[in-house]
C-alpha cells in the first residue's frame, strides 16, 4: 500500500468509525431491547443494553473484518458481539424470536433515515463551513451505506443471520429443525462468500440502487 493509499485508508477510518460503530452497536441493542419487551432480561442483566460500544466489541467482527474489507476495497462490513437471548424466558417464544431477529435490521433502517437528516444538514453547511460540511457529508454517506448494507445482509435467510432467525420462526417445526442442522456452518459460509467477493457481486448492485434513493432523500445526487 503506497503513501497515498495509506493516507486514504486512514481518512476512511476517521470518517467511517462513528457510523460503523453506531450501526453495529445499536443493531445488537435493538435485539436486546426487543427481547426484554417479551420478558427476557438476560441482555439487560449482562449490561448489553448499553449504547457504550465497548460492551459490544467483537475482536473479529468489530475490528479485524471491517479493516480487512476496507483495505481490500470491498464493501465496508462488520458486526458486534451478539447479545445473549434466552427464548425460554420470553412470552410466546416462537413469535418473540421473529420479532427479536427483525429488530436489528429495523434499527439499521431507522439509522439510515437518521443519516439522511445528517446528510441534509451537511449539505446546507458546505457554503458556510466547507470543511465541517464535507466531513459530515462523507460520514453521513458512509452511515447510510453501512446501515443499508447491514439491513440487506442480515435479512439473508441464512442462520445465524437475522433473516435466518425470522425464517426459522415462520416455517413448520420439521423444516426448522433441518435449518438448525446447518446453523453451525452458517458463519463459515458467510465469511467465505464475503472474502470470495460473492456478496459484492450480489449485494453490491442492490445496495447501490437503494443508497441512491437515500442520497436523493438527503439532497445529494449519487454517492
Amino acid at each position: 500500500m503506497g503513501a497515498g493509499n495509506s493516507a486514504e485508508f486512514i481518512r476512511m477510518i476517521a470518517v467511517g468509525a462513528i457510523p460503523v460503530i453506531f450501526a453495529i452497536t445499536l443493531h445488537e441493542v435493538a435485539h436486546g431491547r426487543m427481547a426484554r419487551h417479551f420478558g427476557d432480561r438476560t441482555a439487560e442483566m449482562l449490561g448489553r443494553l448499553s449504547i457504550n460500544p465497548i460492551r459490544h466489541v467483537d475482536p473479529l467482527g468489530t475490528v479485524l473484518v471491517p479493516l480487512l474489507t476496507l483495505w481490500m476495497g470491498g464493501l465496508l462490513f462488520g458486526w458486534a458481539k451478539p447479545v445473549p437471548i434466552n427464548p425460554r424466558a420470553m412470552r410466546n417464544p416462537r413469535y418473540a424470536m421473529v420479532a427479536v431477529a427483525a429488530a436489528g435490521p429495523a434499527a439499521n433502517l431507522l439509522m439510515a433515515f437518521g443519516w439522511v437528516l445528517v446528510l441534509r444538514l451537511a449539505s446546507s453547511m458546505l457554503a458556510t463551513l466547507p470543511g465541517v460540511g464535507e466531513f459530515l457529508l462523507r460520514m453521513a454517506e458512509i452511515g447510510i451505506l453501512i446501515n443499508l448494507l447491514l439491513l440487506i445482509f442480515n435479512l439473508l435467510p441464512i442462520l445465524p443471520l437475522d433473516g435466518g432467525r425470522v425464517l426459522r420462526g415462520l416455517v413448520p417445526e420439521a423444516i426448522g429443525r433441518r435449518l438448525d442442522v446447518l446453523e453451525p456452518y452458517g458463519l463459515i459460509i458467510v465469511l467465505g462468500l464475503l472474502f470470495l467477493g460473492t456478496f459484492n457481486k450480489v449485494l453490491g448492485p442492490l445496495l447501490m440502487s437503494l443508497s441512491k434513493l437515500f442520497f436523493l432523500l438527503g439532497g445529494v445526487k449519487g454517492g
